[in-house]
């Protein structure tokens, strides 16, 4: 029953976390997969963070979310290709790695480790701040043609 529980706290996690960085998935996935390719296989770690931090500049405040620095891929003659990134999340003393795994027409998150400093007893408490952190670390994008 606790293993079920824990299950439920993570899924709820990678759900909140893969609403939040969706918009930064969709941007990454207008790389060409043969530059994300070479740049993994070469270990040119400094050209995907570039990438990276330029799909989340306009959507993400400075330092909150950024490229860990590791990343695989998987392309088989058999299987569409998939990109996996190590990533970072820190806002609000909430401290995420995760997985972002890239596919043509999806992309998902897999949390490996989540960190809360002062963390509550109750994990749907833990859970309730991480969704606040992502939302706040989220810049607010004026609508085309408002007035500020």
């Amino acid at each position: 029953m606790l293993i079920k529980r824990r299950e439920d706290h993570l899924l709820a996690r990678e759900k909140a976390l893969a609403e939040g960085v969706k918009k930064v998935a969709a941007e990454l996935r207008l790389v060409d997969l043969v530059d994300f390719i070479t740049y993994i296989r070469t270990e040119q770690f400094a050209n995907i963070e570039d990438i990276v931090n330029s799909s989340v500049e306009l959507l993400f405040k400075p330092g909150t979310l950024t490229f860990g620095w590791g990343a695989d891929l998987r392309v088989d003659w058999g299987e569409p290709p998939q990109i996996m990134l190590d990533m970072e999340f820190r806002h609000m003393s909430v401290t995420v790695f995760f997985g972002l795994a890239l596919e043509a027409h999806h992309a998902s998150v897999e949390i490996r480790y989540v960190s809360f400093e002062d963390a509550a007893d109750d994990p749907e408490v833990n859970t309730r701040r991480l969704a606040e952190a992502i939302a706040d670390a989220r810049l607010s994008v004026p609508v085309v043609g408002s007035r500020l």
